[in-house]
């Protein structure tokens, strides 16, 4: 299995002083795929402008995540017969790169097979790769594991500069900048043999694609001999459609059903990665989608039968070769948007209750205010002056015991007659009677 490690271990060596490229060899390949010119160089000996250019384009093949910009492709078993593309590599790459018909045959595979619209370049490196044996504690030892000899591929676009203005020396003013032909990082490549736990896997090449989401499966197929491999955002990117194309048209927020889509599968990736770290294993197989699995996803979903059964069925007509890897259908950057959108939905509820809370003890506080300022004017002696506005008996009582109050005159003298009640009680000026 192609491990980052080791992909690091052989772009280390794409420095200048630990460099072994022995040669390289290229073609410029022109819009209506004629070759325009080809290069053959003894790599070592290029100026150092262009050595540090072709060795950037080096790296860049070899750039990227394991699963979706580099696929370790196995070739197809006719393939690794005689006269086919396996046994065909092995040769150019014993060739050294000094056999012409060889790299004619590739770079006329190469044309043949890979759609592309505009200029193009295609370049072939040989390397010699004297691996050091590393003890279990990566300890180095002074004494060769093998020689990994290899071809690293690159096809890059070659694109006409933007047109400007800029100073031109030889009029001395400025004017139209003269556009040039720009060769551009690579857009797919590959690494035959693949580089498999620091030894050539000669069943294997590492490929490489730049737009993860186009592996450009054809190509692989017609111009490499192997078989088609989706990357790991195409994966997700099928998927993602089977899904919904089937809940669209009965679900209106079909985005939200897919975010929980994505956390439900995430969930399982994580408890089958957590059941085979209990197990010990040391390379477990890939956890790939059934159609048990996408039953138990839509389990507690509102989605009809109907439309689990049409997402099996495409599923199963869609992945009919390989079922896709879980963990690619998990697009972990969306999980963590919307659990971020979330909390910030939910902090601004909790500040908009505490809000209301506030306003609401504000309004409390101030009627309990004003009923103890009525209260303490009821109790207060009356200012001599505001009390010749006032009447020298004030009372407050119930409207149904102010309807029973009379007034009469006995003896002369005027009186107020209040019925009372044995429960009912009379606060005169602040005490209780």
């Amino acid at each position: 299995m192609l491990r980052n490690k080791d992909i690091l271990e052989l772009k280390r060596r794409f420095k200048k002083e630990n460099c072994t490229i022995t040669r390289m060899c290229g073609c410029y390949v022109d819009a209506s795929k004629n070759k325009v010119v080809e290069l053959s160089e003894t790599f070592l000996n290029l100026e150092d402008e262009e050595f540090f250019k072709y060795l950037e384009i080096a790296k860049k093949t070899l750039s990227g995540t394991i699963g979706n910009n580099l696929l370790e492709l196995h070739f197809a078993s006719e393939e690794e017969e005689p006269g086919g593309k396996q046994q065909y590599l092995l040769g150019l790459r014993e060739s050294g790169l000094k056999n012409p018909e060889l790299l004619a045959h590739l770079y006329d595979r190469i044309i043949e097979n890979y759609d592309y619209v505009g200029n193009y370049l295609i370049l072939v490196f040989h390397d010699a790769y004297d691996v050091i044996t590393k003890t279990n504690d990566d300890l180095k030892l002074d004494e060769s594991e093998e020689v990994f000899t290899y071809l690293l591929c690159a096809i890059c676009p070659v694109n006409l500069s933007k047109p400007g203005l800029g100073y031109r020396a030889d009029l001395n003013r400025i004017g139209i900048r003269v556009q040039d032909w720009v060769v551009a990082a690579p857009d797919v490549g590959f690494l035959f043999p693949s580089f498999v736990e620091r030894s050539a896997d000669i069943h294997s090449l590492t490929y490489y694609v730049r737009d993860a989401k186009d592996s450009h499966r054809d190509f692989i197929e017609a111009a490499l001999g192997c078989g088609a491999k989706r990357t790991a955002t195409e994966e997700h990117n099928a998927f993602r459609s089977i899904v919904k194309t089937a809940i669209a048209p009965i679900i209106e927020d079909s985005d939200e059903m897919l975010i929980n889509i994505q956390e439900k599968l995430n969930d399982i990736a994580e408890e089958h990665e957590a059941a085979m770290e209990d197990l010990v294993i040391v390379e477990p197989e890939e956890f790939t989608l059934t159609t048990e699995i996408i039953k138990e996803v839509f389990a507690d979903t509102k989605l009809p039968d109907a439309a689990v059964m049409q997402i099996q069925d495409h599923f199963t007509e869609e992945f009919s070769d390989k079922p896709p890897v879980v963990r690619n259908l998990v697009n972990e950057k969306a999980i963590e948007k919307n659990n971020k959108e979330k909390k910030e939905i939910k902090l601004l509820e909790e500040v908009a209750s505490l809000k209301q809370e506030l306003k609401d003890t504000k309004q409390e506080n101030e009627e309990k205010t004003e009923q103890i300022e009525t209260l303490v004017k009821m109790e207060a002696p009356l200012d001599p002056e505001e009390a010749k506005n006032w009447a020298e008996v004030f009372l407050r009582m119930k409207p149904e015991k102010a309807e029973r109050v009379k007034f009469d005159t006995i003896d002369g003298q005027k009186y107020l007659m209040i019925p009372m009640e044995e429960d009912e009680h009379v606060n005169l000026n602040g005490v209780e009677r």
